[in-house]
């Protein structure tokens, strides 16, 4: 596959990712796991997992009713085809806790996204999230906030 194929065939898998930090942004437990194989599998931030479309709503439901939750703002650093209907994003994200205006350095993410595509378009197969914490390397974390800092000055949810 050359590179070209790749630029233009993972589209619909970073469209499949911003559908998902939309849905997370409005708290729609429903549409969020909407985006989901019905046995995808959902590691969290705190690495609480969820086994199933249906497991994965009731898990976000729960999260969304009972934690006022930051808002994503992410930027995706790679786009891997493994086949013709499977691949992987990459993606660092930062949060902006309620009533701020400001991303929380201290809970920057970093999210991978295996898609595969069905007979129903794609879906997520397994998403996790997991903590950017960057220990001895406070400059890398300063940059990383920077750089998500700048796709919430442009007003997007996903660069």
């Amino acid at each position: 596959m050359s590179r070209t194929d790749t630029i233009s065939s993972d589209q619909p898998i970073r469209r499949l990712y911003e559908q998902i930090l939309i849905a997370w942004n409005q708290q729609d437990a429903n549409a969020m796991a909407a985006q989901f194989e019905e046995d995808a599998n959902l590691v969290g931030f705190d690495g609480s997992q969820a086994d199933s479309r249906a497991a994965i709503e009731d898990h976000l439901r729960t999260i969304f009713a009972d934690h006022p939750t930051a808002a994503y703002v992410a930027k995706v650093r790679e786009i891997r085809m493994l086949g013709s209907n499977v691949g992987i994003l990459r993606a660092v994200l930062g949060m902006i806790p309620p009533g701020s205006d400001d991303i929380n350095p201290a809970v920057n993410t970093i999210q991978t996204l295996v898609a595969v595509e069905g007979a129903d378009g794609w879906r997520a197969a397994l998403f996790q999230s997991t903590p950017a914490a960057w220990h001895g390397r406070p400059q890398d974390s300063a940059a990383l906030t920077e750089e998500l800092r700048d796709v919430m000055r442009r007003g997007l949810t996903c660069l």
